[in-house]
């Protein structure tokens, strides 16, 4: 006989799912939110609705053991910590993460953000959350969080793409072409990004610095592009020289 099973309510209809004769939800209880998706997966395995997937039978009996364990711990009123706890301790702590699609984003970060410890279960840990705290991070245009079962979480994130340097005074920070401001600028390969300078550069920058790469030997050679007044460009090149543009026909120029 199964040990999760449909109770039967007054009149012979269906109350619900019971788990070890006990049943999970009536007017009175909700089973705990941690414990819902692995109840439905538990008792679709036992009607038959799909294949078993490999490592089943492990995951079976430390689902088992963990739900009833983990809904005696609701029901005697601890707290969700010691649900984390009985399902890490069944073999659902997470020990693995993968983390795909991070340039300039630190992994170190997304790990902070995860907000693991050593007794994270997989099975409470709130992916959603998670996925709205690394999507703070200043690099992440987007990201997704996913469990794969028995103990591994994988991180996706899509970064955002920059598109130059802006200086204003002694400060400089990475830009999107948008304009935008992604991060303070912090070296390595960000020094490679084509430099801006003064006030109203960024909305200006993306057409003008177009023109410019049609003219790659001197695109080459120029150190910073100067907004001037919001109304013209100079271009500083490395040598020391600045080539004062006008305000209009700068491709005569």
């Amino acid at each position: 006989m199964s040990a999760l099973r449909w109770g039967q309510g007054n009149g012979g209809n269906a109350a619900g799912p019971a788990l070890f004769g006990v049943p999970l939800s009536f007017d009175r209880f909700v089973l705990p939110r941690q414990l819902r998706r692995p109840v439905r997966v538990l008792a679709r395995l036992c009607g038959g609705e799909y294949e078993a997937p490999r490592f089943s039978a492990a995951i079976l009996s430390a689902a088992l053991i963990a739900s009833s364990s983990a809904y005696g711990a609701f029901l005697g009123g601890y707290s969700d910590s010691v649900v984390q706890g009985i399902t890490a301790r069944t073999g659902f702590a997470v020990d693995q993460i993968k983390v795909v699609g991070n340039r300039q984003t630190s992994e170190i970060d997304v790990l902070d953000r995860l907000g693991l410890d050593g007794w994270t279960s997989l099975i409470g840990f709130d992916a959603e959350a998670a996925r709205e705290r690394i999507a703070t991070l200043p690099w992440v245009e987007g990201a997704a969080v996913r469990k794969i079962y028995p103990h591994t979480l994988e991180v996706r994130i899509e970064e955002r793409e920059p598109f130059a340097l802006w200086q204003q005074g002694t400060s400089v920070s990475v830009i999107e072409r948008s304009g935008e401001v992604i991060a303070p600028f912090s070296g390595g390969k960000q020094a490679l990004l084509p430099l801006i300078i003064g006030a109203g550069a960024p909305a200006m920058a993306p057409v003008f610095l177009d023109k410019i790469k049609r003219y790659p030997e001197l695109a080459a050679r120029v150190k910073g592009y100067i907004r001037v007044g919001e109304r013209r460009w100079d271009m500083r090149l490395e040598n020391g020289i600045t080539i004062k543009l006008p305000e209009d026909d700068e491709d005569q120029a």
